[in-house]
């Protein structure tokens, strides 16, 4: 099989696609013939040697493949041959196949595309993890979500209005307030205006009754994080996600005294390997969602697997407004 290999941390250029041994399942593994997966910047800081967790060299980087179960161990009994999966792998989904876990393998809904899960996966269960566990969303509450337009902030929005939030949409470009009203946003916050540290605040309270946020989801950091921060309501929850926006931010901690106010930290990846029955849950709810026809697949742009210099380069230079997805022959 072809496989995109990683021999030593550094950039892209150090990968190459290489004919590889087909992986043989264990007793309690599936083996996924990889249809479709997502090229997610957490896949550059891998690539890199910047990312939490690295794989021993030499491996294939993608988190969260799907495809088609074509082999299982025998001891394995939730999934079968020719399901169509989502399989909860941390690294080795830039190949054509990918030996895991049984118990990570979980079933497609019947009218989801391999493409569309792909472009769906890491965002929508960040996002749901952002609301439901670290932000504690409650039932009509208000969801302010920075950097809206992109893939977690387009899922948080989707996921925050299906909840019943009230959702505010943080933009830096007021030409992508279309993509984020359509995906459920009752109101735009510009996050290019000036003194933002100001007008953050002001906007979020003008768009919502003058009241702050309870629950702001920020995966920009740098002066963002700040400006959030004063947009929060009384005993309102900030879930840090990234830092795509700027420097990795910091927090006075009298100022979260004094307005009862909660700064959180989510790593997605913690959850697959710790909680393992919370992740099926939040899966299951995502796919439910879709299948209620609550939640729209973002749309993606699709590269071949040979391609994925060209598709990673276009992830870090930001050339594509959909999700990059790369497919294998049998897409």
């Amino acid at each position: 099989m072809r496989a995109v290999l990683l021999r030593e941390f550094g950039t892209t250029d150090g990968l190459t696609l290489a004919e590889v041994a087909n992986p043989e399942p264990g007793p309690d593994d599936a083996v996924v013939a990889v249809r479709a997966i997502a090229a997610n910047y957490v896949d550059l800081l891998v690539i890199a040697g910047t990312y939490q967790f690295l794989p021993e060299r030499p491996f294939s980087p993608g988190k969260l493949p799907v495809g088609e179960i074509i082999g299982v161990g025998a001891n394995v009994t939730n999934v079968k041959l020719s399901d169509r999966v989502l399989a909860l792998a941390e690294h080795g989904g830039y190949a054509e196949r990918i030996a895991v876990p049984a118990a990570q393998c979980f079933e497609l809904p019947e009218n989801l595309s391999y493409v569309d899960a792909a472009s769906m996966s890491l965002a929508y269960d960040t996002a749901w993890f952002a609301l439901r566990e670290r932000g504690r969303y409650h039932t009509g509450e208000t969801v302010l979500v920075l950097g809206a337009s992109g893939a977690v902030g387009l899922a948080a929005v989707q996921l925050a209005k299906a909840f019943g939030a009230r959702v505010l949409a943080g933009i830096a470009r007021m030409d992508k307030a279309p993509i984020v009203r359509e995906a459920g946003a009752d109101a735009v916050i510009d996050l290019a205006q000036p003194e933002l540290l100001d007008t953050l605040r002001d906007q979020v309270h003008a768009a919502n009754g003058g009241q702050g946020a309870d629950i702001v989801l920020d995966p920009l950091g740098g002066d963002y994080f700040a400006a959030a921060l004063r947009a929060l309501a009384w005993r309102g929850r900030l879930v840090v996600i990234g830092f795509a926006g700027g420097a990795i931010p910091s927090v006075k901690a009298n100022y979260l005294l004094v307005k009862n106010i909660e700064v959180s930290g989510l790593q997605v990846s913690d959850y697959r390997k710790r909680m393992p029955k919370l992740m099926a849950a939040c899966l299951a709810e995502i796919f439910s969602l879709y299948r209620a026809g609550r939640l729209r697949p973002p749309a993606a742009t699709t590269y071949r697997l040979e391609d994925f210099s060209r598709a990673l380069n276009d992830l870090r230079e930001r050339q594509s407004r959909n999700r990059i997805v790369l497919v294998t022959a049998d897409a």
